[in-house]
């Protein structure tokens, strides 16, 4: 019979996946669209509105001018990355990104700047996605409610439950994942889309209306030029530039999670990738340059939102208006919890490969109930919840942590294809060559970009946990191979062989049961030169008793030896007495420990188990084996409840 554990997770979970189904597991273009793209796509809606948070505070009104340049500049930067990773999917088709990429081309030691950089990044995306989608239905609320609702303290709580809902889908397995997460993505491209549409009409009719720059709540509004005049042009705008080169996250993800496409693996990927990438682009110009001209202006408190505010003047007000702004925002909110769920497939498969090198522990490597990595993904929910909770669900403060580590990524894969193709005689190697290496430089300066300009925002930790991050999984490596090389010394000829000399069997008695009775049976199997039977005697009454009962019993035909413990160390007597009788050197000692298991939990409360303890504290000892011998308590209680007699077997 199956234990209560694993009926409650086939339940929840579904039947379970043999591993020759993995192959299997695949996603179309249009449902990997969907589903990889999401991150993607969704930070549209909220990359103009991080540049307007900070040049609105100092630029004033023209800060919707600054805008449109800044914009330029990140969809120049998105050209850049997407010829950069259209190369990777085609030459790297495993899964990995530029993990990979850095791995082949600079070794499995620098890749780890690499693999830091996208773990991080999965972590934090998974913390902005849900905030800023919680961020969209407050917004709704107030918009359609007229102003602040009982829903803005709902913020963190739903942000929480969205996560758990995140890791369910993806703990039933990467199929149900895509068909659940793949749809918001095209609802959203289609509610931009009809609002860019709606807008580009009412405002060729001149009826397109604009914000008010002072109403109540607007983040601070500064006077044209004040800023300029004391040389904090340059700055301002590379913060800005910073914030929205959030606009670009999740560009990595298809090459992260190339091997869910169907064959031909690096042609589907490619496709995918250069529609999410026009897609993106599209949907980050139409949201500025609507902002542009309506002068939507962020909220200090974050809602309304940009696209919010940009969507109620697009359809205005009357139940036409009302549904399209409803329209819009759920979309923008599905869209938003949907892009989190990109960092659940990339993550796993991420930490499975650094894991195969390595540099992280094995049992991320495994697959779960359903042949998703599960351990992966309930590591990136603890660990995104802990950051949701700690910045309360705040989107301005998450962002801070947001660029860094993906643009970290972004550098180390055009560094590592720069130096692939520098390697090779190929066509158009030159113009690879520039492609990447220019992707590489771009990609280093937003780096320091973010840093310098977020450094007192937040980015300060991700800096700090950069080189630690590296200096863990190294640690970790190290670790690994000091285990191998101790291991391998099996090398050594005849290493299986039995030693000669004489071999005892102890078997540890608490009392005389079928537990001590198989374990008895079990020294006898063994064929050793003795058999001895061991009782600790803590207790001297009970001792006695028990050397009475072994006396009487025909159950075994072994001798009961009591030893004196009065101090009751138990595991001290134990390694004393093993040490003793293999202090010639020429016996070898395996020792019996008899283990009795206890189904129900009130059994496990009851009963101590020590046998573990007892095995840690004999395996630094030559010449002694431990073996733990199970017994099942709770079937023999159940053959005796029904009228047969349980034996020791």
């Amino acid at each position: 019979m199956d234990r209560l554990a694993y009926r409650v997770k086939r339940r929840l979970l579904g039947r379970p996946l043999t591993t020759e189904r993995a192959g299997e597991e695949r996603l179309s273009n249009r449902t990997a669209l969907g589903v990889l793209a999401s991150d993607c796509i969704s930070s549209s809606a909220y990359g103009s509105e991080e540049m307007l948070r900070v040049l609105v505070p100092v630029a004033g009104a023209a800060a919707f001018s600054l805008l449109m340049p800044v914009t330029g500049a990140i969809l120049l930067v998105l050209l850049l990355l997407t010829l950069c990773y259209s190369d990777v999917v085609m030459i790297y088709t495993r899964a990995g990104g530029s993990y990979v990429v850095a791995r082949e081309n600079f070794g499995p030691t620098v890749a780890q700047i690499a693999a830091v950089a996208l773990l991080v990044d999965y972590i934090v995306t998974v913390a902005v996605q849900v905030s800023a989608g919680t961020n969209a239905i407050v917004s709704l609320a107030h918009l359609v409610g007229g102003g602040p609702t009982a829903m803005d303290h709902l913020q963190l709580p739903l942000s929480v439950a969205v996560i758990l809902v995140l890791a369910y889908g993806n703990l039933r397995g990467l199929r149900e994942a895509g068909r659940l997460f793949a749809l918001p993505a095209y609802l959203f491209m289609a509610a931009v889309g009809l609002m860019l549409a709606v807008s580009a009409v009412r405002g060729l009719a001149g009826g397109l209306p604009r914000a008010d720059l002072h109403a109540a709540g607007v983040v601070p509004i500064g006077a044209a030029g004040n800023g300029w005049l004391y040389g904090a042009s340059l700055f301002i705008v590379l913060r800005a530039f910073a914030n929205g080169g959030s606009s670009l996250t999740g560009l990595e993800a298809i090459s992260n999670g190339v091997s869910v496409f169907r064959d031909p693996q690096g042609r589907n990927a490619r496709r995918t990738l250069v529609t999410m990438s026009c897609v993106l682009g599209g949907l980050v110009l139409g949201v500025s340059t609507l902002a542009h001209f309506t002068h939507a202006v962020p909220y200090a408190d974050g809602t309304p939102t940009v696209i919010a505010q940009e969507a109620h003047f697009a359809f205005g007000g009357g139940a036409l208006g009302t549904v399209g702004l409803v329209f819009v925002q759920l979309a923008t909110a599905l869209v938003l919890y949907t892009g989190a769920n990109t960092p659940f497939t990339g993550f796993p498969f991420l930490a499975s490969f650094v894991a195969e090198d390595r540099f992280l522990p094995r049992v991320l490597t495994r697959r779960g109930h359903r042949l998703a990595f599960s351990n992966g993904i309930i590591a990136l929910t603890v660990v995104s919840l802990a950051l949701l909770v700690a910045t309360g669900a705040n989107v301005d403060r998450l962002v801070a942590l947001y660029a860094i580590g993906v643009f970290t990524a972004f550098t180390m894969a055009g560094a590592g294809l720069t130096a692939y193709h520098w390697r090779r005689r190929e066509r158009h190697r030159r113009l690879k060559l520039a492609v990447n290496a220019v992707a590489a430089v771009v990609s280093a300066v937003v780096v320091v970009i973010f840093a310098v300009t977020k450094f007192t925002e937040g980015a300060w930790l991700v800096v700090v946990v950069f080189p630690l991050g590296v200096w863990a999984l190294t640690r970790i490596n190290r670790e690994y191979r000091r285990e191998a090389a101790a291991l391998a010394t099996v090398q050594a000829p005849g290493a299986d062989l039995p030693r000669p000399g004489r071999r005892m069997v102890l078997v540890l008695v608490e009392t005389l049961d079928l537990a001590t009775l198989k374990a008895l049976r079990y020294a006898h199997e063994l064929r050793p030169d003795e058999i001895r039977a061991v009782h600790f005697a803590i207790d001297e009454p009970r001792a006695r008793d028990l050397a009475a009962a072994w006396e009487a019993t025909a159950a075994t035909s072994v001798p009961l030896h009591l030893s004196a413990c009065p101090d009751r160390r138990l595991r001290h007597a134990m390694v004393e007495l093993a040490g003793r009788t293999t202090e010639d050197g020429t016996t070898s000692l395996t020792v019996l420990v008899p283990r009795r298991l206890y189904g129900n939990a009130l059994g496990k409360v009851l009963h101590r188990g020590t046998a573990e303890q007892m095995a840690k504290s004999l395996e630094h000892l030559p010449s002694v084996v431990v073996t733990i011998l199970p017994f099942d308590v709770s079937r023999a209680l159940r053959l005796l409840e029904s009228g047969q007699a349980p034996q020791p077997d």
